[in-house]
């Protein structure tokens, strides 16, 4: 067996193109293991549980790259190397013509100089966002802002100025928008038509598309706001200015605005805004006790004039309810944040890295013996790396570490599909639900795992096949992630209060 560790100091690379090579080497012939990564704290703990000799790395910093390969062999490993090199060194050759002949601008700012752009798309580190996004308001155009890692202080400063100059920020952490018919970030393949959404949350807004989808209705835009914004800090100033747009624009028909767990101030503010709104309005908080997205949807349906059906299912029958506890494994914020307040009406309280209540929070090593919900999408855990949806490693990790628990009786995951996404997560989830089930059969105990599906009927996955290949390996697949939470909760046996 051979290794090659090698730190490469002020050299980076975007979190999606490391896991696309870190992928692409560990499918050569020979290779045990392999990793591509920017050296933060969450990548070298990947590192070492590889198996990989922390002390080669010991003197990383975040703006290092790290390259390790492990082989079984000096020939394996020497082409897995050059082949790691190539993928890194590769370049987009030139299309030809006159624009291949162009000078490329070398900032934002030089590239909206001729005045044609209206939005652009910030996605590069944290720290970096906020003057790139500054620098696009000023300008000129609106903002998405998918970076995460911006801190709060910075996101009103850039709110303000957008306000000021009368754009829109979405953003930032902002994962989904569609607008003018092209999706933007995490966007699923729903049909065109008049109803618009606002949504302070993702995963949210493409639960709640996908649902109207399904029924038939078309979508005009969807702008993501970030989830942050219904906080006290920013004071829902994005969900305000997009309402006010979408008010104003002639092709929307009907708004929905969805957030996660709002400031209950701020969500008066909102409330407020939309009874005064011409356009027809319905507002969603997602939070204990609070309507969740299907009803939400379902009420959009009737107000639509629409037929309001139950949300398609896989089942897996004559599961029966097993002892034990709830162990849901999210890629999705707000996904999580609805099971959670939907379990936590049945089951007590459930430890989170987002918990609902500060006294509800997992410790640092995000595990307790008891019913728990981690948002694999959180800040903390996409430092350096690519998001869950697209990356994912932790969590099929985690998936195999709750096989081997007793106490884990029913695993809860989200599956998002759509442009951006993993393009095929089926393939890497089914495999890791037929081997946590076994495992769990060998301990002698029955693992429930629940899925709720995010997509549409033309996302790139394939709904129906992603569906079946998951339904398949034996987990009850359901494209409502409150039926799949109710389900998740209805397999927990002894456990309700």
């Amino acid at each position: 067996m051979s290794a090659h560790v090698e730190v490469r100091a002020g050299t980076y690379h975007d979190s999606v193109t490391l896991m696309l090579a870190s992928q692409q080497v560990a499918d050569l012939p020979g290779v045990r293991s392999a990793m591509v990564a920017m050296a933060t704290p969450l990548n070298l703990e990947v590192y070492e549980r590889l198996g990989f000799d922390l002390a080669a790395v010991a003197t990383a910093s975040p703006n290092d790259l790290v390259l390790a390969v492990e082989a079984d062999d000096e020939g394996s490993l020497a082409a897995a190397v050059s082949a790691l090199e190539v993928q890194l060194t590769a370049k987009a050759a030139p299309s030809g013509g006159a624009a291949a002949d162009a000078v490329q601008p070398h900032t934002l700012a030089a590239a909206l100089r001729d005045g044609r752009g209206t939005l652009a798309l910030i996605s590069v580190a944290g720290r970096f966002a906020f003057v790139e996004a500054m620098d696009a308001l000023q300008a000129g155009v609106s903002v998405m802002l998918f970076s995460d890692n911006v801190s709060v202080e910075q996101e009103v400063l850039l709110k303000d100025e957008a306000a000021r100059r009368d754009l829109l920020v979405m953003g930032p952490d902002c994962g989904t928008a569609v607008v003018g018919g092209v999706g933007l970030g995490f966007a699923n393949s729903v049909r065109l038509g008049s109803v618009g959404i606002v949504a302070a949350s993702g995963t949210g807004a493409q639960q709640v598309s996908c649902l109207l989808d399904a029924a038939g209705v078309g979508m005009s835009a969807v702008l993501g706001v970030g989830g942050r914004d219904l906080s006290a800090a920013v004071g829902g100033r994005s969900t305000l200015a997009a309402m006010k747009m979408l008010d104003e624009h002639a092709g929307t028909d009907f708004v929905v605005v969805v957030s996660k767990p709002p400031n209950e101030a701020v969500a008066e503010q909102v409330l407020a805004a939309a009874e005064k709104m011409s356009t027809p309005t319905l507002v969603g908080f997602v939070g204990r006790g609070r309507e969740d997205l299907t009803a939400l949807s379902n009420r959009a349906l009737s107000m639509l004039g629409g037929n309001v059906e139950p949300p398609q299912e896989w089942l897996v029958p004559d599961r029966q309810p097993q002892p034990g506890f709830i162990r849901g494994l999210f890629s999705g914020g707000t996904l999580c944040d609805e099971a959670m307040a939907i379990a936590a009406e049945a089951l007590g309280p459930i430890a989170s890295n987002t918990p609902l209540e500060p006294d509800w929070a997992l410790p640092a090593d995000l595990h307790d013996a008891t019913h728990l919900m981690i948002d694999f999408g959180d800040d903390q855990l996409t430092q350096g790396r690519p998001h869950p949806m697209i990356d994912q490693t932790l969590r099929l990790e985690r998936i195999a570490e709750e096989s081997k628990d007793p106490d884990c009786a029913v695993l809860l995951l989200d599956v998002v599909i759509g442009h951006g996404s993993h393009p095929d997560p089926a393939a890497e989830l089914a495999p890791a639900i037929v081997a946590a089930r076994e495992q769990a059969a060998a301990d002698g105990r029955d693992l429930a795992v629940v899925v709720c599906l995010v997509g549409a009927a033309g996302d790139p996955q394939g709904l129906e096949r992603t569906a079946t290949a998951l339904n398949a390996a034996g987990a009850s697949v359901h494209l409502s992630n409150a039926a799949a939470a109710r389900v998740a909760i209805s397999l927990v046996e002894g456990n309700t209060r």
